[in-house]
């Protein structure tokens, strides 16, 4: 059987879908990081959060808090939170409102 010939649609049940894969990351140390980042951003600095092990739905929802919060924009890629601005002090004292670890990594 061809690897280009799997079944996508079906008369009698219509469309198929395949079950979204879990994507595996790597386990962290129970550190939160913080790491402000401007290369290949044209000189616009984000904070990356990084080290948070918890599934995507709620680190999707713990960005948009975030986001709020520091009024300003933001977006998750990768299981690494990206929020725009040098907002690492602020970013801090939420997160550690929360109980987590945090360090501030980088410069």
């Amino acid at each position: 059987m061809d690897n280009n010939s799997r079944l996508v649609y079906s008369t009698e049940s219509g469309r198929i879908t395949e079950p979204p894969k879990a994507v595996s990351r790597p386990k962290g140390d129970g550190v939160v990081r913080i790491q402000r980042q401007t290369s290949g951003r044209k000189g616009k600095g984000v904070c990356l959060i990084t080290g948070l092990d918890v599934d995507d739905t709620a680190l999707t929802a713990l960005a948009a808090e975030l986001k709020k919060k520091c009024g300003c924009g933001g977006s998750v890629k990768e299981g690494v939170i990206e929020i725009q601005g040098d907002k690492r002090d602020l970013l801090k004292q939420l997160l550690e409102a929360k109980g987590l670890k945090v360090k501030l990594a980088g410069g």
